[in-house]
């Protein structure tokens, strides 16, 4: 089950600064393409599968899974 659509804007929330994608912490964005893989193999949990291409307000596009996003009412 997706949590996000195309469309949706979202906020990035990378709270662990030894994280690689920290540098992107409350960034916002607009969710503009959707991928799949097989990471809900290994974690059991569906929503793992999904990829979130992000378009930054700053144009940069980063790849994050639903843990790092929260939505975004008013961008």
């Amino acid at each position: 089950m997706k949590r996000f659509e195309e469309g949706d804007h979202v906020r990035a929330d990378i709270t662990d600064r030894d994280d690689p994608d920290f540098r992107y912490h409350r960034m916002k964005g607009e969710i503009v393409e959707i991928n799949q893989d097989d990471a809900a193999l290994v974690t059991g949990d569906d929503r793992d599968s999904y990829v979130y291409r992000v378009e930054l307000e700053s144009g940069e596009t980063v790849d994050l899974r639903w843990r790092d996003l929260r939505p975004v009412r008013d961008i």
